[in-house]
């Protein structure tokens, strides 16, 4: 809890900063070169009192707010210089996008028998929508389940554990783990490119690079514990990303998850009365307080952005939640076998029928 709290009061003035020097970037001030002297003067007085002997006769609150005023206005440079460090992500998802747009060619050729298929598996896997019809998008709109066709955690997560999976066989040996752990990153890494980069796939991949450091180091990884350390990463590499829907769509569910989801799961009973159903009724507790806890976070963003709030989104997370978590990985594998030049007709049919099943549910629940 410490830690999460010591995280958290670096992470949060920065963010302040941040968010105070880009939403007033309209302002002659801010685009001045004075606001860049004042954010570092604030920088300079703030560390040399914080380091000067002096500082420990004063008070605990003014030594916090000392370094409170010293991180936001790190957090302001870092936004006024609109982020130098993230110049060179452009050319990145330039070169490494033609791997995603090779793969929309391998889908295409698959062999699905409907192009609504090869629309959704292309948005699912790669981000592409161009070739998604609008009553498919209407309907994934309506019936809450838009984030799915978004590239980020779910998607980038789904990922994480196939390669989980597939690198065990190395094995559990502290110079396996490290092995294992190098080939994930730099897997997600390449994936998160290929796609193009977006704020939520780029926060799931910090949150990867970050979990995996943590885990390889022994130190604590809370999920809070890496949100805040990898909205604090992402907003030094991009700043800009903070006005960007997807990225504030994107942490304030992780935020939800992080804070709201372990007090709901918390209420779920020790001891349930019918043994045999226990397991299969708790996953369906724990989906719907993960689903509860995201609307919390995200609802009223959505609502302000889009006008809109899911009124279904439970309904429609127990149903599109588990179909999205067999189709990417069906999808991923029947990609991976066309590629190579042999894919079972059974496994293009399977994973075609899942796409329909998901697409045929979040019609009947957008026309409620």
């Amino acid at each position: 809890m410490r830690v999460e709290r010591d995280i958290a009061g670096i992470t949060l003035p920065f963010v302040v900063g941040v968010g105070l020097t880009l939403y007033a970037g309209h302002s002659s001030l801010i685009r001045s070169g004075w606001s860049a002297a004042l954010a570092f003067s604030i920088i300079t007085a703030a560390a040399l009192f914080l380091l000067h002997p002096c500082h420990r006769h004063a008070s605990r609150l003014t030594i916090r707010t000392s370094a409170a005023l010293c991180l936001a206005a790190c957090g302001a440079l870092c936004g006024i210089s609109s982020g130098l460090l993230s110049s060179g992500i452009p050319y990145l998802t330039d070169h490494f996008g033609r791997w995603g747009i090779a793969t929309g060619h391998v889908i295409d050729a698959a062999g699905f028998t409907d192009p609504d298929t090869n629309a959704i598996i292309k948005a699912l896997i790669i981000g592409d929508r161009s070739d998604m019809p609008d009553h498919i998008t209407e309907a994934f709109r309506k019936s809450g389940a838009s984030h799915i066709l978004a590239l980020s955690g779910l998607h980038l997560g789904i990922i994480y554990g196939i390669l989980s999976k597939s690198l065990s066989v190395i094995g559990n040996f502290s110079q396996a783990k490290r092995i294992r752990s190098t080939l994930t990153v730099i897997i997600c890494g390449l994936y998160t490119l290929a796609t193009g980069a977006g704020a939520s796939i780029t926060r799931a991949f910090i949150f990867i690079l970050t979990g995996e450091a943590a885990r390889l180091t022994g130190r604590f990884r809370s999920t809070g514990s890496i949100l805040m350390t990898a909205l604090l990463i992402h907003l030094v590499i991009d700043p800009a990303a903070i006005r960007d829907v997807g990225f504030q769509l994107s942490y304030a569910a992780m935020a939800g998850v992080a804070f709201i989801f372990p007090w709901l799961k918390g209420f779920w009973p020790q001891e349930v009365k019918f043994r045999k159903f226990r397991d299969p009724l708790k996953w369906i507790w724990e989906t719907a307080a993960l689903s509860i806890s995201c609307q919390i976070t995200t609802g009223p963003l959505a609502y302000v952005y889009f006008d809109t709030f899911p009124v279904h989104f439970l309904l429609t997370n127990l149903i599109a939640m588990p179909l999205t978590g067999l189709i990417i990985p069906a999808a991923v594998l029947t990609v991976m076998l066309t590629a190579a030049g042999w894919c079972p007709e059974m496994l293009l049919r399977a994973t075609e029928a899942l796409v329909t099943a998901l697409s045929e549910a979040l019609n009947i629940i957008a026309s409620m």
